[in-house]
């Protein structure tokens, strides 16, 4: 059977680019063939699937003598970042790194180099993938669908011993979608754990809180040679509103647990000029915070204009999923438990974003993040290391056996 590198080679191969202007669920066909690919694969396994459109569900049963224990789940997402090409994805498979520059080759200008990364740099001896240069790489979160899916051979094949495990792939995670349609009777499972993490060791049981927020202006157009006194100009008011936004807000000058505003799309003309931003933090204080400052900023910017109205919303995206698990430790002391065994240090950190995992806690779900190997997500750089996808598979089995020991013990 193929292992986790061959696995994330094919699935990569997939276009799965998630779409964010479109309606439809999932919002790519990539994302639908790949699904089912997988369920093809769980199939050839003994797994039954259970394919939908825009999501895939499986469940393993309980190896011998563990029939009483909970069922857990893992969760991977097949959707790949709409921010860079995701079509003709050529991995590059770097075996048994030494340290040397990786120049990838469809971009020479492109170069992975271990002074500047110290990830790399402390993966020698590893087998790096790497895309050609002209694409994301997509181990974001690919990496999270391999491990799954070797997890699932192991899992039925080796005689792991585990309770009940059911496995979800979701569709379109990267435009804030991922669980859209997610049934949770179906799943079934008390706790469940997302594989979309960095790190070996990394776990991640916090995020941010999240929200959309547009900003349209509204003026009056006419010819501009019989303008005066009499045109309104929707594109002026917008200039000032991007100009007065704090500069210490945004995300290139922010790190660990500050928030940001960040506009990141912006259209109009005369008439009509909006910008879309999102707002990230922490606390919902400070969330709330960054919204009103919004708003202030739009009714000025509107203001400085003579004839322009300006009009915000607000759209919530995500949650911080820290009081879901708060109520829950055992969740995320299982993980580092598992973790331990393996010979990993873990590190508990907070995501500066959100998974699926924020989503289905905030559902009632409790669901951390477990680490994939995924570096430099979102950029033609990324890399992941075979490794630690292997790594993260031994995890996930001996947070199998830890969930039984602990059903066993639970009062």
């Amino acid at each position: 059977m193929p292992g986790t590198g061959e696995r994330f080679i094919r699935y990569v191969r997939f276009d799965t680019t998630a779409s964010p202007a479109s309606p439809a669920k999932p919002s790519s066909e990539g994302q639908q063939a790949l699904l089912a690919q997988l369920a093809a694969e769980l199939e050839d396994l003994g797994v039954t699937p259970d394919l939908r459109q825009g999501l895939l569900l499986a469940h393993i049963p309980a190896s011998a003598g563990a029939g009483g224990v909970p069922r857990i789940g893992f969760v991977a997402h097949v959707d790949t970042s709409p921010e860079l090409p995701g079509t003709g994805v050529a991995p590059l498979v770097h075996r048994n790194y030494d340290g040397r520059d990786l120049v990838l080759p469809d971009d020479p200008s492109l170069v992975l180099r271990a002074a500047e990364q110290p990830a790399l740099a402390a993966r020698l001896g590893h087998d790096i993938i790497t895309a050609s240069g002209l694409t994301l790489l997509g181990a974001d979160d690919k990496a999270g669908v391999a491990i799954l899916m070797t997890l699932a051979e192991r899992l039925t094949l080796s005689g792991v011993p585990h309770g009940p495990v059911a496995l979800a792939f979701t569709t379109d995670e990267e435009v804030g979608r991922g669980t859209e349609g997610f049934d949770l009777g179906a799943f079934g499972a008390v706790a469940a754990y997302t594989l979309d993490g960095g790190e070996p060791g990394e776990i991640e049981a916090e995020n941010f809180n999240a929200d959309a927020v547009t900003v349209t202006f509204t003026g009056f157009n006419t010819h501009p040679g019989y303008a005066t006194g009499r045109l309104s100009n929707a594109l002026r008011a917008l200039g000032h509103f991007l100009a007065s936004l704090p500069e210490d807000l945004s995300p290139e000058h922010t790190r660990d647990r500050d928030g940001f505003v960040h506009p990141h799309t912006a259209a109009g003309g005369v008439e009509r000029a909006s910008v879309d931003l999102i707002l990230r933090d922490f606390e919902m204080e400070g969330l709330d915070a960054q919204a009103s400052l919004v708003e202030r900023l739009a009714r000025d910017a509107a203001a400085r204009v003579a004839g322009v109205d300006g009009h915000v919303a607000r759209t919530a995206q995500y949650r911080n999923m820290r009081d879901a698990l708060d109520a829950h430790p055992h969740v995320v002391t299982l993980a580092e438990d598992a973790m331990h065994e393996t010979g990993l240090a873990p590190v508990r950190r907070a995501i500066r974003g959100g998974t699926d995992g924020a989503a289905l806690s905030a559902l009632g779900l409790p669901t951390p993040n477990l680490f994939a190997g995924q570096q430099n997500i979102h950029s033609r750089l990324e890399w992941v290391s075979v490794q630690d996808m292997d790594k993260a598979v031994e995890v996930c089995e001996r947070l199998c056996a830890k969930w039984i020991a602990f059903s066993r013990t639970a009062p």
